[in-house]
């Protein structure tokens, strides 16, 4: 019997062993962000991140975490990255408030940009406010993440800073849906066919660096690109962003990661690409 009882806990833990070993990395953001805050007051802010799941134990003991602070003192300006290539398309997509921030989805993705010979699908963007990463040691007003995947589960984030100006043409697109969700407990609203082309970008220089995503679980080996032109938005549009999200607070921005040592490229075309 003790035989029996033995062999039996034995294929126990094998099976369980087989199940966990074949689980997929997680490679995505936390779809519900309820879980995390952006306040240190509340226990549950970005110092404690780290342990609130241990799923998420890269955010406090990762070494290449975002977001960083692109100071030129260390940056090296390169030409040999090559241009930002978005081969984006038009695709159905929805809106979604994940908790503190809102999202736009694309169904299947909108077209790839394409990094060292690798294709990363565009899936989602979302909005930080103020801006996460920093230039010089200036925040600015907005920052959006254009988030993107490859087939074999990498991450490349696009980012966008702005600051308050002239209105963004592709959140004035967007106004009719984000004051619907404003106005009421929706997390989930159709948006129809959205061109991700609409998010302009204006500028060939870059940064580059690797590190991770901002929010849980703080994947790193993300390839970060900064474009490094600062566009406009306005005051109001930052706004009903905030107030779209329902979280009752006026951030959601992560503060600062040590660069611990991470080279950062500037990408400026050399003069026979111009």
């Amino acid at each position: 019997m003790k035989q029996l009882v033995t062999q039996f806990l034995f294929c126990w833990f094998f099976i369980v062993l087989v199940l966990h070993s074949s689980r997929p990395a997680t490679s995505q953001e936390v779809d519900d962000e309820r879980e995390f805050d952006y306040s240190e007051e509340s226990g549950k802010g970005p110092s404690q991140w780290g342990k609130i799941n241990p799923d998420w134990s890269l955010c406090k003991d990762g070494s290449m975490q975002s977001p960083i602070d692109l100071l030129n003192e260390r940056v090296e300006i390169v030409s040999h990255l090559g241009r930002l290539n978005r081969n984006y398309r038009p695709s159905n997509a929805t809106l979604k408030n994940r908790g503190h921030d809102m999202m736009v989805e694309w169904e299947g993705g909108a077209g790839y940009i394409e990094i060292n010979g690798t294709q990363y699908v565009l899936m989602q963007s979302h909005w930080h406010s103020p801006s996460e990463h920093t230039i010089n040691g200036r925040k600015f007003d907005l920052e959006v993440h254009m988030v993107h995947k490859s087939s074999d589960g990498k991450v490349a984030v696009v980012g966008i800073m702005y600051t308050i100006g002239r209105p963004d043409s592709f959140l004035s697109s967007m106004r009719h849906q984000l004051s619907a969700v404003a106005g009421n407990s929706e997390e989930v609203t159709a948006m129809g066919i959205v061109n991700p082309k609409n998010i302009k970008i204006g500028s060939r220089k870059y940064y580059r660096y690797i590190g991770s995503l901002t929010i849980p679980p703080c994947i790193q080996n993300v390839v970060w690109t900064i474009v490094r032109k600062v566009r406009t938005v306005t005051r109001e549009q930052v706004r009903l962003l905030r107030v779209a999200v329902h979280d009752d607070s006026d951030t959601n921005a992560r503060p600062l990661q040590p660069l611990n040592m991470r080279s950062v490229h500037l990408y400026r075309p050399s003069e026979v690409e111009d």
